[in-house]
């Protein structure tokens, strides 16, 4: 996919690397400036992850083929934004839920939520998330608002998410909110 373009951060977060993948037709023909890709990336290596940003078209097969190669090279985070509109080319979700293992339905819930409070049209949004492979895969819209709005909701789960798929349990995260109570 000669439309794929990288940012490295610096940072990763206990060993472990997240990908971004910008769906955009116009940003994967260089027609647009991707804002929320690079977005994507500083916000996560804010949290501590390292984050490659790779930028496709609108098509099932480059998703889904994008997706797919973050995690076989590692990644256990994997943040697609863009594509998960009403548009008749936003096809987003259709790449992607075919690849989940398991839908974690209260991650999207969570973001549309957050997302809703500052635009009503948030809860348009069709974007999922879910688990393959080991990794947490979580579809965002593609404005950076709706980047600086779901971002946070990812890397609150995030760390334990990739903890349970790797086998650990839940009494460090218990422990956390039974000290929060």
């Amino acid at each position: 996919m000669s439309a794929a373009h990288e940012h490295d951060s610096e940072r990763t977060h206990g060993g472990h690397r997240a990908a971004v993948i910008t769906v955009s037709d116009r940003a994967a023909a260089g027609t647009r400036v991707d804002e929320s890709g690079p977005l994507t990336a500083a916000l996560l290596a804010d949290a501590g992850w390292h984050a490659d940003v790779r930028v496709v078209p609108d098509e099932l097969d480059a998703i889904a083929g994008g997706i797919r190669a973050a995690v076989a090279g590692g990644a256990r985070l994997v943040v697609t934004t863009g594509g998960t509109g009403l548009a008749p080319r936003d096809v987003t979700p259709e790449a992607t839920i075919p690849l989940l293992d398991r839908l974690l339905p209260g991650i999207a819930e969570e973001i549309r939520r957050v997302g809703s409070a500052g635009i009503r049209t948030a809860v348009l949004s069709r974007g999922v998330a879910g688990v393959r492979d080991g990794a947490l895969i979580v579809n965002l819209a593609g404005s950076p608002g709706a980047v600086r709005d779901g971002v946070p909701v990812v890397i609150a789960v995030a760390d334990h998410v990739v903890q349970q798929l790797g086998g650990g349990d839940h009494s460090a995260a218990e422990s956390r909110e039974d000290a929060r109570s």
